[in-house]
C-alpha cells in the first residue's frame, strides 16, 4: 500500500524510503518510512467514527505535549489536513522490550505528560468525557440481575461521585488511551503514541490504569501490588516535581468510574452501542485474551478494596465486595487477569 504522502508533503520532506507496514486499529493506518535518511511514522487517520475529529485532537495534542522535555511523545513534523496525515519524528532511540519495573517509566512518562497543559489550554482539547447517571442506572441494574441487595446509601454515592468525577477546572493532557503498545520504551524514556482520544482533565483518571487493569485496551492486566505501588509512588513523585503540587483527587473515585462504565467492557468500534453492563448476567464474550466478566470481576476487586477507608464509598464498597462474590460463584471458571505486561505489545 503507497504511503498517504501528496506531493506538497513530498516536496518538503522527500519522497517517503525503506516503507514498511505497521499494524494498527481499523480506525487508521500506520508506516514506519525513513525521510532523508531519518526514522519517521507516517500516520493516516482513516475508518470509524469521525475520523476528522480525531485527526485534529491527535494533532491538537501533539502540539501540546511538544512542550515536554525530554519528550513523551514523538515529534509532530508535518501533517496534510485534508488526507488526514500525520507525519511523526522518532529520534534514533534504541527501543526495547519493557523490564520488569516497566511501570514506573511508563508512570513518569504520564505524569510529565499530564502536567504539560493547564488553564490556558481550555477548549484546545475536548474535556474528558465521564460516566453519566444512564452509567449509574446501569450498574445498579446490573446488581438487580445478580440479585444482589443494593445498600441504601449507594444511589446518593454514585450521584456524589458523578459530581467530583466532573472534569471542571482540571485540565491535564490526558492521552486518552494509554494502553501497552500506546507506549513505546527506549533508553531515553517512554514516547506515547495515538493520541486519537486524547482530552483535557484529571490525570488521576489515566493513572488509574494500573490499578484497574487498562480499561480501554485489549490486553487487561492486574499487576503485582509492588509494581502498582511503585508506579503510583512514581507519578505523584514525578507530578510533584513538574507542577509544584499534589495530585488532586481520589483514585478511589476514578477506579470506580471505570467500573461503572459499560461502554469500558468493549472496544472502541462497539462503544455507545448497548448497555453492555445488561448482558453480562445472560452473555460472556472475550476482547482479547480476557473476557467481559473476568475484567469486571477484577474491577469490583479493585474498588471494593480502595472504598473500605472511604466514607464517601462505604456502600459502594459493601455492593461492589458482594456483586464480586456473587459472579464468581455463579461462574466459578472465570479467570484472574494476566499478571504479566503481554509480549505481543512490547516495543
Amino acid at each position: 500500500m503507497r504511503v498517504p504522502l501528496g506531493e506538497e508533503l513530498r516536496t518538503l520532506l522527500g519522497a517517503p524510503t525503506r516503507a514498511r507496514l505497521l499494524p494498527s486499529s481499523p480506525r487508521s493506518r500506520v508506516w514506519q518510512v525513513e525521510l532523508g535518511g531519518v526514522p519517521a511514522i507516517v500516520k493516516q487517520v482513516t475508518g470509524g467514527a469521525d475520523p476528522g475529529a480525531r485527526y485534529a485532537r491527535e494533532v491538537s495534542a501533539l502540539r501540546l505535549a511538544a512542550r515536554v522535555r525530554p519528550a513523551v511523545a514523538p515529534a509532530l513534523l508535518a501533517t496534510d489536513d485534508q488526507a488526514r496525515v500525520l507525519v511523526l519524528v522518532l529520534e534514533r532511540l534504541d527501543f526495547h522490550r519493557p523490564g520488569p519495573a516497566w511501570v514506573v517509566d511508563y508512570a513518569e512518562a504520564l505524569a510529565r505528560l499530564h502536567a504539560a497543559t493547564g488553564v490556558d489550554d481550555v477548549g484546545a482539547l475536548p474535556a474528558w468525557a465521564g460516566p453519566t447517571s444512564g452509567d449509574v442506572t446501569s450498574f445498579l441494574g446490573l446488581a438487580k440481575a445478580l440479585d444482589v441487595p443494593v445498600p441504601p446509601a449507594v444511589p446518593g454515592e454514585l450521584d456524589a461521585l458523578l459530581g467530583r468525577l466532573d472534569p471542571a477546572g482540571r485540565y491535564g493532557l490526558l492521552h486518552g488511551d494509554p494502553c501497552p503498545g500506546n507506549d513505546l520504551h527506549t533508553g531515553a524514556g517512554v514516547r506515547f503514541v495515538d493520541f486519537e482520544q486524547a482530552a483535557l482533565g484529571n490525570g488521576l483518571i489515566e493513572l488509574a490504569y494500573l490499578r484497574i487493569g487498562f480499561p480501554t485496551c485489549w490486553c487487561a492486566t492486574a499487576l503485582p501490588e509492588t509494581l502498582l505501588a511503585d508506579g503510583e509512588a512514581a507519578y505523584r513523585r514525578t507530578w510533584r516535581a513538574a507542577t509544584g503540587t499534589e495530585v488532586a483527587g481520589d483514585l478511589a473515585d476514578a477506579c470506580a468510574a471505570w467500573l461503572i462504565r459499560g461502554d469500558a467492557l468493549v472496544e472502541c468500534a462497539h462503544r455507545g452501542s448497548a448497555d453492555f453492563l445488561a448482558r453480562v448476567p445472560v452473555e460472556d464474550w472475550t476482547w482479547g485474551p480476557t473476557s467481559a466478566r473476568e475484567r469486571l470481576v477484577h474491577r469490583l476487586g479493585v474498588v471494593s478494596t480502595l472504598a473500605r477507608d472511604r466514607p464517601a464509598l462505604s456502600g459502594v464498597g459493601t455492593l461492589t465486595a458482594a456483586m464480586r462474590q456473587n459472579m464468581l460463584s455463579r461462574w466459578p471458571r472465570l479467570r484472574p487477569l494476566p499478571a504479566a505486561r503481554p509480549a505481543q505489545v512490547d516495543t
